[in-house]
């Protein structure tokens, strides 16, 4: 379930950016909604069906030609939301024409009733989105709202960083991607002062929450350190004490110290703890898998990964049979329909020669080889729906619920 409504953005009413609204994708409610920033009521946003929250964002967002920002809470919000506009902009056109809502699954009808009394015909508006489509969707974005200055989103790093590059090179291409905040815990821990570095990397406020720092690379009893312990170029876990009733919780994320802002650290976000691979204790971190499989993907003429998650063999039970312990890569790719023996058998490759430990343990036969499956199209959308709240994209499933919706989604 999206967590729903409007929020007060980066820049209050009447700042160059927002002053005609944005297309806003769920972020947590805040004590003073300014609706006059947004171009979506809030009804919108509030919807359990994410799939149909996200097209009613769009459909309104669509009849604000001046919008100056795109503006989302997850990368993959936005990424869908634009998924949906390739796939169903006849029918928002004709919506937009007749000034009509459409039933559709998730939305109920009396909310229907209420969202139809805010829209009228809009019929030029209509034909321009028709034909804007039908010149395909690279820089779709600008195209249709040719005052766009900013894609704003709440994470651009670790399993977002795949959507902010599909975006980048398809719907938003010549669009600046910022990411104002770093977040963890339920608590705003930093800000990005560098809008226009690629990477976002951020000041940690000593003010915000109490925070402490496990180094990475510590000894059989590592002790935490505070902000004044840390060293540029390390990388630490991060413990957080900032909500009520949660003292010392360790977040789960890795940080590396890139320097120093006068004397306040900056981060980068590097890696997430719980997205590690690891089935023999050989520990494949989330971004350096994703490395090995996109170099996998170089090996794979006319192949783009369009998303991906792994699972480890020990969430498969008895449907994995008598072999050693193993991953399983489920994709979604563009280009290919099928992969022959030799290219599944790549990834394996790659991975053994990234990693010397996979490896050891592959030729001692204690981790048995990689099993690679392809899925239909929008398979991740509908696992995204699934997850039931607006978190960064698994690249682990850890949950046999979801599995069993990726494996019924393999078609090869």
């Amino acid at each position: 379930m999206l967590s729903a409504p409007l929020f007060h953005g980066l820049w209050p009413a009447g700042a160059r950016l927002c002053c005609t609204g944005a297309l806003a994708v769920p972020a947590p409610r805040p004590g003073w909604p300014l609706p006059t920033l947004y171009c979506t009521p809030a009804a919108a946003a509030g919807l359990p069906s994410r799939a149909a929250a996200l097209r009613l964002q769009l459909l309104f967002a669509l009849r604000q030609r001046a919008l100056h920002v795109l503006e989302a809470g997850l990368a993959a919000e936005l990424h869908d939301a634009l998924l949906t506009l390739r796939t169903e902009w006849p029918r928002l056109a004709q919506e937009l024409e007749l000034g009509r809502l459409s039933p559709q699954p998730g939305l109920p009808e009396e909310l229907r009733e209420e969202l139809q009394a805010l829209l009228s015909p809009a019929v030029a508006r209509a034909a321009e989105l028709r034909e804007q489509c039908a010149h395909g969707f690279e820089g779709i974005a600008l195209r249709l709202w040719p005052r766009l200055e900013v894609v704003v989103v709440r994470t651009m790093y670790g399993s977002e960083r795949l959507y902010c590059d599909s975006l980048r090179q398809a719907e938003c291409r010549g669009l600046p991607f910022y990411c104002p905040f770093y977040q963890a815990a339920g608590a705003l821990l930093g800000v990005n002062l560098w809008p226009a570095e690629p990477v976002p990397r951020f000041v940690l406020c000593p003010d915000w929450a109490f925070c402490e720092f496990l180094p990475c690379l510590a000894s059989k009893e590592p002790r935490t350190v505070l902000l004044d312990e840390l060293w540029e170029g390390r990388e630490y876990g991060l413990v957080v004490t900032a909500q009520p009733g949660e003292y010392r919780c360790r977040t789960g994320e890795v940080l590396k110290v890139t320097g120093f802002h006068k004397q306040c650290p900056m981060v980068e976000p590097v890696r997430r703890e719980s997205q590690t691979l690891s089935v023999r204790g050989e520990s494949i971190p989330e971004e350096q898998f994703c490395q090995s499989l996109c170099r996998t993907l170089s090996l794979w003429p006319g192949a783009r990964l369009i998303d991906y998650v792994c699972v480890e063999s020990s969430l498969l039970g008895d449907s994995s049979g008598p072999c050693a312990p193993h991953y399983e890569v489920f994709l979604e790719l563009q280009g290919l329909r099928d992969l022959s023996e030799v290219q599944r058998y790549k990834l394996d490759q790659c991975l053994q020669e990234d990693f010397p430990i996979y490896k050891s343990f592959r030729f001692k036969g204690s981790i048995g080889p990689l099993r690679l499956h392809l899925v239909r199209p929008r398979s991740f959308t509908r696992l995204r729906e699934a997850l039931g709240s607006p978190v960064p994209m698994p690249r682990v499933l850890r949950e046999e619920q979801l599995l069993q919706l990726i494996q019924g989604a393999v078609i090869s």
